[in-house]
């Protein structure tokens, strides 16, 4: 990893321009009014573990009702900035804000779906036991679940389309299964926000599919939804926004804006390889990870999802 004093280099004036906003401002895209709070709001974000720096500087708005997506290299500080806006992780400086409340007071304003790895598939509880925790934080200690908390978990299992399963052991599901279950229960918690870290990585085409969808009605109910991404080929047409930390944002708005080749080869350091269109709707001019031959685009307006399995964002957790 580079020095510190290398990492707080002042980023190029390309990718300035498409940075966060000065505080108050609205972000460029899909959902920006000036005149709403922002679902989530990040100032000067700076996260380390131990001496090295993870996250530096970092600032954005997140607009209420869009579906961002978080992309950047391995090890690049996409987990750890999920968990810094959580509050599971220190931060050096900086604040963030959910709705307007600090991250420590905003107790039921955001519901969080993990990297699978991350859990004990082992535990012995059924898939409706999953889901019905999201409602834990809506149940009083001495009393049962009721009527209202089951028919809400009823209605989230259907909407991940898992309601044929709730009997079944969550260790019995696929993958896929198992991270649309963990869906469930952050939709029946009734968040307004959803922060999900890699919720396609290592699922098949038609797994990610069926994730996409229960995102795409999750914001046209009006929830906002910030998800960690490894697949650039899939950004431009799966997100409204996109944000491309390494370490520092290096890039904040429309997808069109952030997967420029110039950005993306800085960032990624070479390691990429250019293809005729990466799906932004924009010009024809783009990039993919070196190991991911392209693919043929899809009819514009359409989403053609990938084949192979995504890989997981190599952070350890970070």
């Amino acid at each position: 990893m580079n020095s510190l004093a290398e990492e707080r280099r002042t980023p190029p004036a390309s990718a300035a321009l498409s940075a966060a906003p000065p505080h108050g401002a609205a972000s460029a895209g899909k959902g920006a009014e000036t005149s709403r709070t922002p679902a989530v709001e990040v100032r000067n974000l700076t996260v380390s573990y131990g001496p090295k720096p993870a996250l530096l500087d970092v600032s954005l708005d997140v607009q209420p009702g869009t579906l961002v997506g978080i992309i950047g290299p391995n090890g690049g500080g996409k987990s750890t900035f999920i968990k810094a806006v959580l509050g599971f992780v220190k931060k050096d400086m900086g604040q963030v804000r959910i709705q307007g409340v600090p991250t420590e007071k905003a107790k039921g304003l955001v519901a969080y779906v993990p990297q699978r790895g991350s859990v004990d598939w082992d535990f012995p509880v059924t898939v409706r036991q999953v889901a019905m925790m999201g409602r834990f934080g809506h149940v009083p200690w001495y009393r049962e679940p009721g009527a209202e908390d089951k028919r809400i978990v009823d209605e989230a299992l259907d909407m991940v389309r898992m309601g044929d399963f709730a009997g079944r052991q969550i260790g019995q599901l696929s993958g896929g299964q198992q991270q649309r279950v963990f869906m469930a229960r952050a939709l029946a918690q009734g968040a307004d926000i959803l922060l999900l870290d890699e919720p396609f990585a290592g699922v098949d085409a038609a797994t990610e599919r069926a994730i996409l969808d229960v995102l795409d009605r999750a914001r046209t109910a009006g929830r906002t939804l910030v998800v960690v991404h490894h697949d650039l080929a899939t950004a431009g047409e799966y997100f409204d926004m996109l944000a491309l930390i390494k370490q520092r944002l290096y890039a904040y708005g429309p997808p069109s804006m952030v997967l420029r080749e110039d950005l993306l080869s800085e960032v990624y350091e070479g390691r990429l390889k250019i293809f005729s269109e990466i799906r932004t709707g924009g010009p024809a001019n783009g990039v993919a990870p070196a190991q991911s031959p392209p693919e043929p685009p899809g009819p514009q307006g359409t989403r053609k999802t990938r084949g192979t399995p995504g890989e997981s964002d190599g952070e350890g957790g970070r």
